[in-house]
């Protein structure tokens, strides 16, 4: 066997485990591609979701009134409580 067939031989073995190593790295980058668009989507939904459950402003006023009122009844009783 002349030493030109042997090179041209390796050479071929190399180009085609090669070849099959780039197909898996391409093949696991679309796996990985589309993985990411599902878990882009689902940010996405989740970030819609904690949109919607914020607390209102209104709401909030509401709270802080009903708040300030109950501390202010404390208060009151304190201050009662202190005179006697």
């Amino acid at each position: 066997m002349e030493t030109q067939t042997i090179i041209n031989t390796l050479i071929g073995l190399v180009a085609f485990f090669g070849g099959v190593w780039v197909k898996g790295l391409s093949d696991s980058m679309k796996e990985l591609k589309t993985t990411d668009v599902a878990l882009a989507q689902k940010v996405q939904d989740i970030e819609v979701l904690v949109v919607g459950d914020y607390v209102k402003r209104e709401e909030l006023k509401e709270f802080g009134e009903a708040l300030f009122r109950k501390l202010d009844r404390i208060e009151t009783k304190l201050d009662n409580k202190a005179d006697k």
